[in-house]
């Protein structure tokens, strides 16, 4: 059976899988990328799992694998397929691609940004199925966004597109790293919920999770945490719906897991700030997360069938 390796690196695990010519996971497994031991070791045990996962597909399915793709969080050059920079995993100017091809027996490989990757899948075979526009925000540690045209996610000039976390919504407030203050994912993403509600709460152990359990059970200081972290997140989303008029917008991440505690306020709050401009379906995304490796399979195929025959 033909078939793909595909890796998601993230900042404290990796997913990997092998992926059918029709999208099909046919094997699933996970690593923790152990990022306290250096970035160099962080490499090492991607490149290893990778060529495991390569024995393991010829080993099943009785031919190696026809391509891998891999998505790494920071700043990707997916073009000469280089991980730029990773704050959280320290690594700078990694020649994936190279490093990943040697390993493989000189498969081709395709490196993708995670968030754009996971964009891919939900966009092609996840909630944005059909959307010609569509805009994937994940909530999680920090707030990205993947902007999808016709099939294909717009990377930008330098590969920088898609940064909504980094929209400035309450200037002056929280500082952020990028270095400004106030940017939308210091107050509405997954990791902020966490932090105002610890400290609402008096709990430093308590989390989004918690704080949306608490919503729902008519907490007062939990409603008006998420009353913030929502309102900030809307002011961020019609700026976006504002400069992309999105056909459809995916909310995945952590925070989204809370279901229609966060989905219908939020609904409402967009609906109120937008004027002129048209409101796109707001909707959950589909994939979970397994959208990384279902879209670094996809950059695979894709690669595939774009490689000129010798």
């Amino acid at each position: 059976m033909k078939h793909v390796i595909a890796l998601d690196v993230g900042g404290t695990g990796m997913k990997a899988a092998l992926v059918g010519e029709d999208g099909t996971l046919l094997h699933e497994a996970r690593r923790a990328t152990g990022r306290e031991r250096g970035p160099e070791a962080v490499v090492e045990t991607i490149l290893d799992f990778a060529a495991e996962l390569g024995v393991l597909g010829r080993e099943r399915f009785g031919r190696p694998a026809s391509a891998a793709g891999v998505a790494v969080p920071g700043i990707v050059d997916a073009e000469n397929g280089i991980a730029v920079y990773a704050a959280n995993l320290g690594w700078r100017d990694v020649p994936m691609r190279e490093l990943l091809g040697g390993r493989l027996g000189s498969l081709p490989v395709a490196l993708g940004h995670d968030v754009r990757t996971g964009g891919l899948a939900e966009g092609r075979i996840g909630a944005g199925r059909g959307a010609d526009r569509f805009l994937f925000v994940p909530l999680g540690t920090g707030i990205a966004g993947a902007i999808g045209i016709a099939g294909r996610i717009e990377a930008g000039a330098h590969g920088y597109a898609g940064e909504i976390g980094h929209i400035v919504v309450r200037p002056g407030g929280p500082a952020c790293g990028c270095g400004q203050y106030g940017c939308l994912e210091t107050l509405a993403s997954a990791s902020a919920v966490s932090r105002a509600w610890a400290a609402a709460c008096g709990n430093p152990e308590a989390d989004a999770a918690d704080c949306a359990k608490a919503v729902e059970s008519g907490d007062p200081a939990a409603r008006e945490v998420w009353r913030t972290a929502v309102g900030a997140l809307a002011d961020g989303l019609v700026t976006a719906i504002t400069l992309l008029d999105p056909r459809t917008l995916i909310i995945g991440g952590g925070l989204a897991e809370a279901g229609e505690t966060l989905f219908t306020p939020l609904r409402a709050a967009v609906e109120e700030r937008v004027t002129f401009q048209r409101l796109p379906h707001i909707v959950p995304a589909a994939l979970g997360d397994t959208a990384g490796c279902l879209g670094a399979g996809l950059l695979a195929w894709d690669l595939l069938a774009t490689e000129v025959p010798a």
